[in-house]
């Protein structure tokens, strides 16, 4: 199983906070940092919020790390053209040296959407846009000889569908991508979902071993249970104020990834049984680097 991190940029992070959590998820040894991409807050309860761009921020990582890769999780097919977006990866990828990995969506809120000016359209439409924004991005960066420059990352940089299972997505994914990734699944769930990707691959005369599974799911860790309540403090803070600790590690159930090392560590093999390969941790509370330290010194190393 490997371990990547995940931070909801539209919570409020700040330019310096991106700077520490990826110096600091460098230098833990973590093999990946995703932000997502949404341009209003969703989960604080003051309702403070919004995002730095997801594009031009990882740009701005991309210059200032060496190894650590960049990426999102997910960009909405709704925000930008594809040849935009494909242009935006490119960049990315020349300036960290091959260092960047697309995911992308068919996009869920429609409040940005109306803020923002962007068409939300059905979910019919929406899942299209996502097929035909892939063979676009696709073309741009392996054919079109007319589209330059091309990608450091031969043949292109890693290509992440995220989904729900569906056959949109899933689809969408047999047919393009390098993995696709879930959010929100129990263990149970996920072997689900690995074998509606397998069938997918399969009809398309795909090696479903090519097409890897992920998951990306809250994480509040600690190296004890003492340490485990801090970092548990820090986040019913910000997200649930007024509200007890107890009653938030009593309800992390196997969707959750809450608890010591030690009991993240046994949830993810749990995951890893049924076919999903890498997680991406979502760390809610961004200026705790010390719970990202835990997740590269001791949780990685627990599981890979």
């Amino acid at each position: 199983m490997r371990v990547c991190l995940m931070i909801e940029g539209q919570e409020g992070v700040t330019w310096e906070q991106w700077v520490a959590l990826a110096r600091t998820a460098e230098s833990a040894g973590i093999e990946a940092l995703f932000r997502s991409d949404h341009y209003l807050g969703i989960g604080r309860a003051d309702g403070a919020g919004g995002s730095l761009d997801a594009w031009t921020t990882l740009a701005g990582l991309a210059a200032m790390t060496q190894r650590i890769h960049l990426g999102t999780l997910v960009s909405p097919v709704t925000f930008r053209p594809p040849g935009v977006l494909a242009k935006s990866v490119v960049t990315v990828d020349h300036i960290s040296n091959g260092r960047v990995e697309l995911g992308i969506g068919a996009g869920w809120f429609e409040p940005e959407h109306e803020v923002y000016g962007f068409p939300f359209l059905t979910g019919r439409e929406r899942v299209a846009l996502l097929r035909e924004q892939l063979e676009t991005i696709v073309r741009h960066w392996t054919g079109d000889a007319s589209v330059q420059p091309k990608p450091v990352q031969k043949p292109h940089p890693h290509l992440i569908v995220g989904g729900a299972g569906k056959p949109g997505t899933v689809e969408s994914a047999a047919r393009w991508a390098n993995e696709y990734n879930t959010t929100g699944a129990t263990p149970e769930v996920c072997r689900e979902r690995r074998q509606v990707l397998d069938r997918a691959c399969e009809r398309m005369g795909r090696d479903p071993a090519t097409l890897p599974l992920s998951l990306m799911r809250r994480c509040i860790v600690g190296s004890d249970d003492a340490d485990l309540r801090d970092h548990a403090a820090r986040y019913v803070a910000i997200y649930e104020p007024g509200g007890s600790i107890d009653d938030l590690l009593r309800r992390s159930g196997d969707a959750d990834l809450i608890g010591t090392v030690e009991q993240v560590a046994e949830r993810l093999r749990a995951y890893e049984s049924v076919g999903v390969t890498r997680v991406m941790l979502q760390h809610l509370v961004h200026e705790d680097l010390e719970m990202v330290d835990l997740i590269g010194r001791e949780l990685k190393s627990a599981v890979e």
